[in-house]
């Protein structure tokens, strides 16, 4: 399988032990995930407001304030994937409610109000462009029958190939569920990192430039229930990933053969 060598190739290079490798593969995530739904910051602003704490001038605050609540989210999803928590309604609540810190709402409903800060189930049905979700009534058994078996799954012996289609599964089975009022895409996409980072596997990036084919691979997904369609499209946002980042290491490694200094500034 063309990932798993992929993977081999990127681990035997260690790429992740270069200085700053994973805090700027991190950020990546953040701008690529956050841009899908919806904000405006280029890579470099995303960069700067992680680092520095300074905000972009000239765009809305809450674009900021979404692209830190996803990098604690991100940060708290991978420190407890790499401390084998185990996965449960409580662990994605969190995960959510981590990713809406600042900018969720507050939803009244017939059946009560619903904060969607605090990782709470939606409480009313929802839809996205041409896609109907399941009704609310049954957002928490089918969690709970996911969770089940993503458990049962990570407690099996999977090769590294199982370990990442687990893992993008995982991905659109809870995007599909849409269990919150907010912050669906970003949660389900930090499940899937969580499992590769449960397996010690590189983490996959949606690129925002896809979103129209990443959109499109989820309704062609649930329309033909065939969910080899939305496998086939991550595995290619993956390849993409670890051939850049090799091509990237091995272009860095090469000598300069008198080119003298690069100045980047």
């Amino acid at each position: 399988m063309e990932l798993v060598n992929l993977i081999k190739k990127y681990n035997d290079l260690q790429i992740s032990e270069v200085i700053d490798h994973d805090r700027f593969n991190l950020i990546a995530i953040d701008h690529h995930s956050t841009r899908i739904e919806g904000s405006t910051l280029t890579e470099v602003e995303t960069q700067v407001l992680i680092n520095e704490g300074r905000t972009p001038n000239g765009k809305p605050l809450e674009e900021s304030l979404m692209v830190t609540d996803h990098h604690a989210a991100l940060l708290f999803t991978i420190e407890n994937a790499k401390a084998k928590r185990t996965l449960s309604i409580a662990l994605l609540q969190e995960i959510n409610a981590l990713v809406m810190r600042n900018t969720g709402k507050v939803y009244n409903t017939m059946l009560g109000t619903v904060d969607s800060r605090t990782g709470a189930f939606r409480k009313g049905n929802v839809t996205a462009g041409v896609s109907y979700f399941p009704n609310f009534d049954k957002v928490e058994r089918l969690t709970t029958d996911l969770i089940k078996k993503l458990n049962e799954a990570i407690n099996s012996p999977l090769s590294i190939a199982e370990q990442l289609n687990l893992s993008f599964d995982a991905h659109f089975s809870l995007v599909s569920i849409h269990p919150y009022y907010d912050g669906n895409g970003r949660t389900s996409r930090l499940l899937m990192n969580y499992i590769q980072a449960y397996y010690d596997l590189p983490l996959a990036i949606v690129r925002s430039e896809n979103k129209a084919a990443y959109i499109q691979a989820l309704i062609d997904t649930r329309q033909k229930e065939n969910i080899e369609i939305f496998r086939e499209f991550m595995a290619g946002e993956y390849a993409f990933l670890l051939t850049q980042e090799i091509e990237k290491f091995e272009e860095m490694k090469k000598p300069s053969k008198g080119r003298g200094f690069t100045f980047l500034f």
